[in-house]
């Protein structure tokens, strides 16, 4: 799957859903001739679709047809590489299918539309956005380094519900695949769809990985750098919060699916903790491409949907000498992310286009209630041969650690692993000593993580 970035063309307004009743054939007819116009003469690539779930299934399959009828000799484009993605929320007046199928997450399976995955940062990042700001999850330190607010419960409940969303992680990685099979924090061998999501929901609702478009920050909500500052401990220093941004980024690139990053996210990009910048201005929105200042501390706010939460943010931004990260630190977080882009397409393993393949080439270690809070081990298998699934034709095996824990981590290779290697991408980033203590002991068959961090380690042929 190719990396979805914050810059594709968004069909928003007329075409949101809101209340626009698309059920109704000639307003279906508009969103199909005004977007396969889009695509015939300005050469659109991809359509997102705001509050999705406010269409139907019908409306979204027409629009998806109509655009794999476009030939590259007749129309200019061929159709059928053209993406459809959006939020796929179920609320309000089409909820629970009140007014027929609408194009939310439980009914977009095998439709190959993608939908925004929520799991995955509810589960990295923690709370949701209905939540206090300051809940944890799994890569903000929730039982493995608590930031001490009391409405998370005591160790015990924290490290309970750490386990259990871990495994929204885990299935958020594995393509948020509804039959993908995984052992959760109860040690029972489940089904992403027999999993729970706060409570009520199936956990995992996708057929297909291109239907998982994964995501930790986008333009609603927060900024990930922002969510950090609102969720880690106050003992976490400038250079650790950092490091929590780049593991919540590798979650984000190493899924399985399309992976959305917010523009800017590589330069620890803020927005002062603004919740919804849309009519911030460019005070609160804009980046600084040199990466000589993040724009954490600019100011409070504005009122309209951050008034509510100014006394918990006043103080953060008060303290923003003490937090912002210094040019060097954003430089090195950004070397850091490109060096994950180039991880991700260096081997098709990261992009398995099947939901089969994943199932037969994708495992878990580290799993079930004797678990290592904070530590998510991933292994990707290459096919044996080239028409038997995904096929690496340079590496045997991929071994992602993702060890959210303020320590390093160190564990014995798994099943059949040997000879790793610190992934080529990584292993060039010489001036990150943090990166350069992860390590394979071959001998000792013992993998090292840095804490904080995520690391690649690869099997060559």
């Amino acid at each position: 799957m190719s990396l979805v970035l914050s810059c594709v063309v968004l069909c928003c307004c007329v075409l949101a859903g809101n209340n626009t009743a698309s059920e109704h054939r000639m307003f279906e007819r508009l969103m199909i001739e005004d977007i396969t116009h889009w695509a015939r003469h300005y050469r659109v690539d991809g359509f997102r679709f705001d509050i999705m779930g406010h269409h139907f299934i019908s409306n979204m399959t027409a629009i998806r047809n109509a655009l794999n009828s476009l030939a590259l000799e007749r129309d200019g484009v061929d159709g059928r590489h053209i993406y459809i993605y959006g939020e796929a929320w179920d609320f309000g007046e089409v909820a629970l299918n009140q007014r027929g199928r609408n194009a939310s997450q439980h009914n977009l399976g095998g439709s190959r539309i993608g939908a925004f995955n929520d799991r995955m940062r509810d589960g990295a990042m923690g709370g949701s956005p209905y939540q206090p700001p300051d809940c944890q999850g799994f890569a903000t330190g929730l039982a493995t380094d608590p930031n001490g607010a009391h409405h998370q419960g005591s160790a015990q409940e924290q490290l309970a519900t750490l386990l259990h969303r871990t495994d929204w992680v885990r299935f958020a990685l594995a393509g948020n695949l509804k039959d993908f099979e995984a052992v959760v924090a109860d040690g029972r061998l489940l089904a992403g769809q027999h999993d729970t999501y706060h409570g009520n929901q199936p956990l995992a609702y996708g057929c297909d990985p291109a239907e998982n478009v994964v995501f930790n920050g986008c333009h609603d909500n927060e900024a990930i750098f922002d969510q950090v500052m609102m969720k880690v401990g106050s003992h976490v220093d400038a250079d650790g919060r950092a490091r929590v941004c780049g593991l919540s980024h590798a979650l984000v690139l190493l899924s399985q699916g399309v992976p959305f990053t917010h523009a800017g996210d590589d330069l620890l990009r803020s927005k002062s903790l603004d919740r919804d910048s849309y009519n911030s201005g460019d005070w609160f929105n804009r980046i600084d491409w040199t990466g000589q200042h993040n724009n954490f501390g600019v100011g409070l706010p504005p009122a309209s949907k951050n008034q509510h939460a100014w006394p918990f943010k006043q103080p953060l931004l008060a303290a923003a000498d003490r937090y912002r990260p210094t040019p060097e630190i954003i430089a090195r977080q950004a070397a850091y992310f490109k060096a994950l882009l180039r991880v991700r397409y260096s081997s098709p393993l990261f992009r398995m286009p099947t939901a089969e393949h994943i199932k037969q080439q994708l495992r878990f270690h580290n799993t079930g209630p004797q678990q290592v809070p904070g530590v998510i081990v991933m292994q990707l298998h290459s096919s044996w041969q080239p028409d038997h699934g995904t096929w690496d034709h340079k590496y045997r095996q991929a071994l992602v650690v993702f060890n959210a824990r303020p320590e390093p981590f160190e564990c014995g290779f798994p099943e059949g692993g040997e000879w790793y290697k610190l992934h080529p991408a990584l292993a060039a980033l010489q001036d990150d000593a943090m990166v350069q203590l992860c390590t394979a002991d071959n001998e000792g068959k013992r993998l090292h993580v840095s804490a904080r961090m995520a690391a690649v380690f690869v099997q060559e042929r």
